[in-house]
Parts: C-alpha cells; sequence; structure tokens
C-alpha cells in the first residue's frame, strides 16, 4: 500500500471520528438544553435519525403499533422523542389532543416536519397557515359541498365500483386494500380533472400516487434509490402532469368539463397556476388514502362480524326498495 493510499485512508478515518464526536457534542448539548426545561419525560435519542426508523416501523391498522405502546408504558401518554430531524413532544392523550385542535392557530401552530414539504408541496393545505391556509380551504370545502349531493357524483360512484368488481371476475383472489385505494382514486379523479382511469395520464398519475404514499412514511433521506427520493420525484412528475391538464384546459376552453373541480379553479381568478396545482394534488392525495384506508377497515372488520353483516345487507334491501337508485 502506497503513501497516498494510507493518507486518504487516515483522512476519512479521522473525519468519521470528527463527525461521530460532533453529533456526541451536539446530542449532550440537546439533552443538557432539554433537561433545563418543564418538558415531558421521553428517550434519549441521536440527532439526526432519532427513533424515527422504530415510529415508521409497519405495524396492523387497528392498533397504535408497538413504538407508542412501549413509550406510553415506559413514559406515559404524553411524551419527548425526536422524528424526522426534530425534537418531537408526542401526544396520545385524547383530552389533551382536543385541547391541542380547539386552539389550534391560537395557542398551538399547525405544522409538519420539513423533509414532508418536499414530497406534500410547499404551498400544501395542510402546511400553508392563517389566511392562505383558510382561502385555499374556502375553494376546497365550497366544491366539495356541492358534489356529494350531485347525482352525476352518485351515479359516476356506482359506475366505478361496478367495473372494480367486474374486474375481480377472472381473479381466484383480490388484495383489497389496493383495490379500495383504486376505487377512490378513479372516483375523485372523475371529479377533480373529469378523467377516466383508463386514460394513460391517468394511470401514469395513480402509479406516482402509489410511489409518492411509500416514502411519505419512510425515513427522510434524500438519497439516490431511497423512498424518500422517490416520492420526491413522483411528486414532481405529479405536478408536472397537473400543470399539463390546466394548460390544455384553459387552451382549448372545454366548457364539458364544467362540473370538475379543476373548472372551478380555472373560474377563479383569485387563485395562481400554482395554488390550482396544489388544490388538485391536495385533493387527489387527501381524497384518495383516508377514504381507502376506511373502506379497508369496513371490509376488515365486516369480514369478522357476521352479525353486524347481515344487519347491514338488511338495511341495503330496506334502502333499494324504499329510495331512488342511480
Amino acid at each position: 500500500m502506497d503513501i497516498s493510499t494510507l493518507l486518504c485512508l487516515a483522512t476519512y478515518v479521522l473525519g468519521v471520528a470528527l463527525l461521530m464526536l460532533f453529533m456526541l457534542l451536539l446530542h449532550r448539548q440537546i439533552s443538557e438544553s432539554q433537561s433545563k426545561r418543564n418538558i415531558p419525560a421521553g428517550s434519549k435519542c441521536w440527532p439526526l435519525i432519532g427513533e424515527t426508523i422504530s415510529f415508521l416501523k409497519p405495524h396492523r391498522s387497528n392498533t397504535i403499533g408497538e413504538f407508542l405502546e412501549s413509550h406510553c408504558a415506559r413514559y406515559g401518554r404524553i411524551f419527548r422523542s425526536h422524528l424526522f430531524g426534530s425534537p418531537t413532544i408526542v401526544s396520545c392523550d385524547h383530552e389533551f389532543n382536543s385541547f391541542i385542535f380547539q386552539n389550534e392557530e391560537r395557542l398551538f401552530q399547525s405544522s409538519y416536519p420539513s423533509p414532508l414539504h418536499a414530497v406534500l408541496g410547499e404551498i400544501a393545505s395542510i402546511i400553508v397557515v392563517g389566511d392562505l391556509h383558510r382561502r385555499l380551504r374556502a375553494v376546497t370545502v365550497a366544491f366539495a359541498a356541492t358534489y356529494k349531493t350531485d347525482d352525476e357524483y352518485l351515479r359516476n360512484v356506482e359506475k366505478q365500483a361496478t367495473l372494480l368488481m367486474e374486474s375481480w371476475k377472472p381473479k381466484e383472489e383480490v388484495i383489497f386494500c389496493k383495490e379500495a385505494k383504486k376505487f377512490t382514486f378513479n372516483v375523485i379523479l372523475k371529479q377533480v380533472l373529469n378523467m377516466e382511469p383508463e386514460e394513460p395520464i391517468a394511470v401514469r398519475i395513480l402509479e406516482d400516487f402509489l410511489i409518492l404514499m411509500k416514502g411519505l412514511v419512510s425515513l427522510p433521506l434524500n438519497i439516490p434509490g431511497s423512498q424518500y427520493e422517490k416520492a420526491v420525484k413522483a411528486r414532481a412528475r405529479v405536478s408536472s402532469a397537473i400543470k399539463e391538464i390546466v394548460h390544455q384546459r384553459r387552451s382549448t376552453r372545454e366548457r364539458h368539463n364544467m362540473g370538475d373541480f379543476l373548472y372551478v379553479l380555472l373560474s377563479n381568478d383569485n387563485l395562481s397556476d400554482e395554488e390550482r396545482v396544489s388544490l388538485v394534488f391536495d385533493l387527489l392525495l387527501g381524497g384518495n388514502e383516508t377514504t381507502s384506508t376506511l373502506l379497508a377497515l369496513v371490509m376488515y372488520f365486516l369480514s369478522r362480524s357476521p352479525i353486524a353483516l347481515q344487519q347491514l345487507k338488511g338495511l341495503v334491501e330496506i334502502l333499494l326498495q324504499t329510495c331512488q337508485v342511480w
């Protein structure tokens, strides 16, 4: 081994040692400063990564997971941790959580870890605060209030459900949680962009959303090949696709899409194109993920509750006899 190789190796080892020393000193400083404050008990964590890996460990959706169970048992229902690169207070206390929500923007400020901004977008409705948040939220709420009771919306829901169940016939088994994501995405895509699920751009958007959701709950390391890095790129592709649709809709002046969310956004002169793209993204993300998870949980519990399933079937039969069928 020549002298230059030895020098390079020594420099590398020294650099790693200095980095570890810096992290230890930083960890000690943070621990000492926290001990002087009136904050909940909790585990002493390494900076940067902290307990993020343990926090993100998969668990059954009908449990709070091993991380929260063990920490609540050890430190109580409100404890200190270090998640997504930031010191964090975690609360599993119902009364305290209600107090926080009731006093949002008065005593507490809503925020998300900075790594999530690159995935959700800097002006996502759940990230921005103050007047901008209220203005963006008002647009979404006004649209949601009109389409949820619209006959066309209900017919679309029935159509997408029928098409999805028809696709199950040649299959020996289906993974319902994945099928629920397809169903809810197809429904919301029609209402937001007036697009059918078989359109090529719709297929690409769905694929990118699935990548994005995996990265949203992963270790936020923006390195090539990581789930987080893939999610950031997927977010950029989805935004580009939505921008393309916005420009196309504006240039062609399509009138047959007057009922969808994008038409409402284009009719609002107080919005920028960046805000329009962000609102479309927010609705696709929120309407898809939350509803599909709820459907999967409903199916899970109904399959294990024969009495409840029979009661539900009876209720549906009564509704079919007494209500209009779309």
